[in-house]
């Protein structure tokens, strides 16, 4: 696992020692960051962006969001080892001033007053495969007001889940690579 692109391009990213930690592979991460920068529809601009990397596991999306220029990455992440290794990339990218990191519930996304005071240009979410409350994170996170209106939201999924969501979550793109469905949406 390493950067991508960016400040910290080709740096390697520590990785998780157990198993229920599943990165995102660098083949994926790329094509995400080459959707939001070429495509029409699901087009951001990383320079300057707020991120919300939720289920950082080890902050390897967050992280290349900083390498290309995000202004801020907040990281929640509850799983103690992930925490850990995230800690570590994170001190190893020396880039605390640029990220916060929550060790909190992520389905309790209100209770973290910090989250709540910002506008996110682009929220990426990661659970495990088998995470079935994603369409009530979303519902939270539509609740909250915390995306800036034309931001986007990426899922990253097995390729076979199928997630049911609230109609004001609209699917922009759907993309699968290997056994991973990305997709990319935003509330209407």
């Amino acid at each position: 696992m390493r950067i991508v692109a960016g400040d910290y391009k080709g740096r390697k990213i520590y990785e998780p020692l157990d198993k229920k930690t599943r990165p995102l592979k660098d083949l994926t991460k790329e094509s995400i960051f080459n959707i939001l920068e070429h495509s029409k529809n699901e087009r951001i601009s990383i320079k300057k962006s707020i991120v919300l990397d939720i289920f950082s596991g080890t902050g390897s999306f967050g992280l290349e969001c900083i390498s290309r220029g995000a202004s801020k990455v907040y990281f929640i992440e509850q799983h103690k080892p992930s925490i850990k290794i995230l800690t570590k990339n994170i001190n190893k990218f020396n880039c605390e001033k640029k990220v916060k990191l929550f060790s909190e519930n992520v389905f309790d996304l209100k209770k973290i007053k910090k989250i709540g005071e910002n506008k996110f240009n682009l929220i990426f979410l990661d659970p495990t495969y088998k995470e079935k409350n994603i369409s009530l994170l979303l519902n939270e996170i539509n609740e909250m007001n915390i995306l800036i209106e034309e931001g986007i939201i990426i899922l990253h999924r097995h390729k076979r889940s199928n997630d049911s969501f609230d109609s004001k979550f609209k699917i922009l793109r759907t993309e699968n690579y290997g056994i991973s469905k990305i997709i990319f949406g935003k509330f209407i």
